[in-house]
């Protein structure tokens, strides 16, 4: 096949050119190849290539899956595969090697994909910009200045340049979907326990992250999460089975839904022009296509909402440097991880375990009042991000702030505790970045960014829809409708305009 048929083709067109017989699952991955030595030196996505490991599965003879033969990513962060490194996108974790498969990555090994390499992302996934100091920043395909966001920022801009055309992501508080905005794709964070976490990563950040893709096409992420989904014996969280396929709603009528947007700045302070503008022109289109769609306010807790937020975070990462000893082998040090991180570290540990429940049980009564709250709708729709994308660098500390954050980390327990605040206003311009996001995953909610806006300056910027704990039929069904009434296939950013050779 030619360079221009593999970047034009989503992952279910290329799976159809292997079991027709028009193309081999060696030439596509050939083709991935060819994309990844072109457009990764100036994106910076890839930092892991299995090739070695990937041709000797083509030829022990792939599984008869949905996607056999697809090239395929995976993010370096909880997505094991056995005897390749896992670094976490940090210096602690840099000679880890899983001795074993996460179930996910047996599942999408089953449905045929071919896994020749892992993405970029922040140090332990806790950014939205993916500019780890071990690997360095992953840049936005649409503008190489603009971070393609995180955590899985490396996943998003390998597919918006097409080297593949998709990869595995997860969601913590926006990581799946705020890089899809930044880079003009879809994603879709998963009801919990719709995806398999485990068995080697446990539900950690508190169940908030949820597994699966970015994709171009709503078809491949429906299709994906037919071959993903479903719980196996150590699954913690289940839910019901749906219905019917993911992929045969997208090819079912909407239907009238109640949709509810809101004009709130969501966790942020203000609401961005263009999130206004995204918002008009979306709810009025949703409008003439048959919904009902009113205005809300949403019914948040900003203050209380970021400060346990935060305090539960923390408490896992100090929870990860501390069980980081078992695999590395020795105890962590401020020189293992960044100063950020360190410093998450540090305020988890000062909290007390009463501290850590008492935020706990605020988060889960939030949820309960969030939830009765939208059961009189079917979607929310709220912009995906709180900006444009963002500079490369624009989360860099100065020397000063450094020199005060290294200041705080010496500070004894209770000292530091007392200064929690200040951290987390350090803290605030990654909310402010990502403040409609989090709410799902502490919701459970399922939640996908659509590409559906795009900046003056050609930028994207996705819009959010929201569905019940198990529905995301409905967001399949209406994210068909919407990619057929507002197509977003055909855009391409700059670095796709010369085909691989």
């Amino acid at each position: 096949m030619s360079p221009t048929d593999y970047v034009d083709c989503d992952a279910l067109d290329l799976a159809e050119l292997v079991r027709s017989g028009q193309a081999s699952p060696a030439e596509l991955l050939d083709q991935a190849l060819a994309r990844t030595a072109v457009v990764n030196p100036q994106i910076n996505a890839v930092i892991h290539l299995m090739e070695a490991r990937a041709r000797d599965a083509i030829a022990a003879g792939l599984p008869d899956g949905p996607f056999r033969g697809v090239p395929f990513l995976i993010k370096d962060l909880m997505t094991a595969y056995a005897g390749e490194p896992m670094r976490c996108g940090s210096r602690l974790f840099k000679d880890f090697v899983p001795p074993e498969d996460e179930e996910l990555t047996r599942r999408y090994r089953a449905a045929g994909l071919v896994i020749f390499g892992k993405t970029n992302t922040p140090e332990l996934g806790v950014s939205n910009v993916t500019e780890p100091e071990l690997f360095g920043p992953t840049r936005n395909p649409w503008n190489l200045d603009r971070t393609s966001s995180g955590s899985s920022g490396g996943s998003a801009a390998a597919v918006a340049a097409r080297i593949v055309p998709a990869a595995n992501a997860n969601d913590g508080g926006g990581s799946i979907r705020t890089p899809a905005s930044n880079c003009g794709l879809v994603g879709l964070k998963p009801s919990r326990g719709r995806n398999p976490t485990g068995p080697q990563a446990p539900d950690i950040w508190w169940g908030f992250i949820g597994e699966h893709v970015v994709t171009r096409t709503v078809r491949d992420c429906a299709a994906l999460l037919d071959a993903t989904a479903g719980d196996y014996p150590q699954q913690l969280m289940k839910l019901p089975a749906p219905e019917r396929p993911f992929l045969e709603e997208t090819q079912r009528e909407a239907g009238r839904m109640r949709i509810a947007f809101s004009y709130d700045p969501g966790l942020g302070k203000t609401l961005h022009p263009e999130n206004r503008k995204a918002l008009e022109t979306t709810a009025a289109h949703l409008d003439r296509l048959g919904h009902e769609v009113v205005e809300v306010r949403l019914p948040l807790p900003p203050e209380t909402f970021l400060e346990c937020y935060a305090s539960l975070i923390s408490a896992d990462v100090a929870a990860t440097l501390r069980m980081a000893s078992t695999i590395v082998g020795r105890e962590a040090t401020s020189d293992d991880v960044e100063l950020a991180t360190w410093i998450l570290a540090k305020m988890g540990e000062a909290q007390s375990a009463a501290d850590v429940a008492s935020s706990l049980w605020t988060m889960q009564t939030f949820s309960r009042q969030w939830l009765a709250w939208s059961a009189s709708f079917d979607v929310l729709l709220t912009p995906t991000v709180g900006v444009p994308p963002l500079p490369i660098g624009a989360y860099k500390l100065s020397t000063l702030q450094r020199q005060g954050l290294k200041l705080l980390a010496a500070l004894p327990a209770g000292a530091l505790l007392s200064q929690r605040p200040k951290v987390v206003e350090a803290f605030a311009p990654v909310f402010e970045a990502a403040p409609y996001t989090m709410v799902a995953n502490v919701t459970g909610q399922p939640s996908m960014s659509l590409p559906l806006h795009w900046t003056d300056e050609g930028l994207p910027m996705g819009l959010l829809f929201t569905a019940k704990i198990g529905d995301e039929a409905t967001l399949f069904r209406l994210a068909a409708q919407l990619e057929q009434s507002r197509p977003w296939r055909d855009r391409r950013p700059p670095i796709v305009a010369g085909p691989a050779r």
